[in-house]
């Protein structure tokens, strides 16, 4: 097959095409590298600062549209999958749609449809924008206002996400809040695929007995910090570790590149990712590959999609309350004897439900179910 996707986000479009070539498939990326992370790409489409900037990433795409013709599939990052103003996205829409077999949605982010089941009371208990009814702190934030998500609301963009799923022909979902956002709107066009993780690449770092200071990692993305539940991570973390001095230790880092991000987090034990989430995402995942302790979202939600009853190898944290929090990262410290297991069975897990081949057959057996309608 030949693949084409347009836009990605934490590098999962680049290990999907990295995956389907070895699998013997021709497959593209076009994006702007997920912005700081600088993943990988074959045409770059990085939109640079200005109007100069503006006026060269106009030219940019047009330049690569040649480029994206002749495929059996395209798989789009989101609604907004340039950054453009979503008129001129509808126009490399239609284009893509017209010089290509089948257009697709990769549900990965942020869009109109999560954003509507996040305030809807009945899809999630909690989200990036609610904490049972009440607004989550994100929403009070001053990142909530300076990143414009009430631009979801606006009748332009519910103009556009219609034109969009109307004429899409599939959805492929990488989170179950996603696949649960999209699936009583799309039905059977929408598939749980998952994200995919180079296993290969990120070999086990085996900790054969129990360490004396427990080493807890977090990132922190500067203009996310608050929306990923991070604020309040690090705080979590900083208590105990006074409580805690001589058991444990942290590293925070913040906006690095995904290689050296990934690089970084390898000596630790424990990584802290997101509080709001019910699935580990990218971070976590790449952790547990490596054999970190992954503190992030498992709710049994997720559990039930994937299938999985016996390994539940992520510390669950929730937003309801900061005690909470304090105590998973306790209870961490004080079992520290069983960090050598819990490292082994996070890495079985990743293999089990998130090996880059996994998930690329998942897609291909989409693809090909839609190819063939």
């Amino acid at each position: 097959m030949r693949i084409l996707f347009v836009g990605d986000a934490s590098n999962l479009h680049n290990c999907l095409a990295g995956q389907l070539r070895t699998m013997g498939h021709d497959a593209v990326v076009a994006s702007n590298g997920s912005h700081w992370m600088n993943t990988g790409r074959d045409i770059d489409l990085t939109r640079r600062p200005g109007k100069l900037g503006a006026i060269r990433y106009v030219m940019d795409v047009i330049k690569a549209l040649p480029q994206m013709r002749g495929y059996d599939i395209v798989e789009l990052s989101s609604h907004i999958f340039l950054d453009l103003k979503p008129d001129k996205v509808r126009r490399v829409f239609d284009y893509l749609r017209r010089h290509n077999d089948k257009v697709v949605l990769s549900a990965l982010g942020t869009d109109r449809i999560y954003y509507e089941a996040c305030h809807d009371g009945k899809t999630y208990r909690y989200s990036d924008y609610r904490v049972g009814n009440q607004p989550s702190p994100y929403v009070e934030s001053r990142e909530y206002v300076a990143q414009q998500q009430d631009n979801w609301r606006l009748p332009v963009m519910k103009r556009y996400s219609d034109y969009l799923l109307e004429h899409i022909d599939g959805v492929v979902a990488c989170l179950w809040e996603y696949y649960a956002a999209y699936r009583p709107l799309m039905g059977d066009k929408v598939a749980y695929a998952g994200i995919p993780i180079d296993v290969d690449s990120l070999p086990l770092r085996p900790l054969a007995t129990e360490p004396d200071r427990v080493r807890f990692f977090i990132g922190i993305q500067r203009a996310r910090t608050v929306i990923k539940g991070t604020d309040r991570l690090l705080a979590a973390l900083q208590r105990v570790h006074a409580r805690y001095p001589d058991l444990c230790e942290m590293e925070v880092v913040e906006n690095l590149p995904y290689d050296e991000y990934t690089r970084r987090m390898r000596a630790s034990h424990v990584l802290l990712d997101q509080l709001y989430s019910y699935t580990p995402a990218t971070n976590a995942l790449i952790a547990m590959a490596q054999g970190l302790v992954a503190v992030s979202g498992a709710e049994p939600e997720y559990y039930d999609l994937i299938g999985e009853c016996n390994n539940h190898p992520i510390v669950n944290v929730t937003p309801y309350n900061d005690e909470d929090i304090d105590h998973q990262l306790e209870h961490i410290i004080e079992h520290k004897s069983q960090l050598p297991q819990w490292s082994v069975l996070s890495r079985e897990f990743v293999i089990k439900h998130n090996a880059a081949a996994l998930v690329a057959q998942r897609h291909l057996d989409f693809w090909h179910k839609i190819l063939a309608s």
